[in-house]
């Protein structure tokens, strides 16, 4: 009985160590970052687009205006305008396209600077992202390898723990699984020097004169915890 409870002890206690790995929770956090940076990478990738766009109208915007200031400015030069209201037109127009084009260079530059910073922010982003990917695979082999160590532990025990059920009356196994699910795993307990090892409570006077008195065939249960006590030559009795 307590070489079958010692089985299920250690089962239980392979899967709580399974279910526990650093790895695994290690993993699950990866991921969500993962998820993250990828999620943050989209809108970088998206912020990246629609500054180009907004660099290529800056450009061109730009570009419309040197060339018109470039066409007057020839005009200017090459004498084709004699009238003087004209040519006070024209130059007045090519100053205006002045100012208009230092301001559009301003625009086109400050928009070149926000790509290039959106485009560091990118790459970051990305670099990151992939980081964490690798260190993710590098945890999950890590996992795995230790879940398939654990899982070849169980199932070794798993066999000892049916070779020994199978040599148990099926009543006596019936009532020690019944007391186990009930008693958070621990349903058969050595009686030590006069305690019972399931609930660690020292058994009164009456309680092991009782225990004496019975046959070494008969199943004793602990009056408090419920449990099955298993006498032995350290039992006390």
């Amino acid at each position: 009985m307590l070489d079958l409870q010692a089985a299920d002890s250690k089962l239980d206690h392979l899967a709580h160590r399974r279910s526990t790995l650093p790895e695994a929770a290690e993993l699950e956090s990866l991921a969500a970052e993962h998820a993250r940076l990828r999620d943050a990478e989209v809108v970088a990738s998206t912020t990246v687009s629609d500054l180009e766009r907004e660099q290529k109208r800056a450009d061109t915007d730009v570009e419309q205006v040197r060339t018109r200031k470039a066409r007057d400015q020839k005009r200017l030069d090459d004498g084709q305008v004699a009238s003087p209201k004209e040519l006070e037109n024209l130059q007045s127009e090519i100053a205006s396209l002045e100012r208009r084009q230092s301001v559009l260079e301003d625009t086109e530059l400050e928009v070149m600077e926000r790509l290039e910073q959106a485009q560091r922010e990118a790459e970051s982003t990305a670099s990151e992202r992939e980081s964490v990917g690798r260190k993710a695979q590098e945890v999950q082999a890590a996992r795995d390898a230790a879940w398939a160590e654990i899982d070849q532990e169980a199932a070794s025990v798993r066999d000892e723990r049916a070779a020994i059920a199978a040599e148990m009356p099926d009543e006596l196994l019936s009532l020690y699984e019944k007391i186990r699910s009930e008693r958070d795993g621990v349903g058969a307990a050595a009686l030590h020097q006069k305690r019972c090892e399931g609930c660690r409570l020292q058994l009164d006077a009456a309680e092991l004169n009782h225990i004496r008195g019975l046959a070494p065939e008969v199943v004793v249960r602990h009056e408090e915890c419920r449990r099955i006590l298993v006498r032995t030559a350290e039992s006390g009795v």
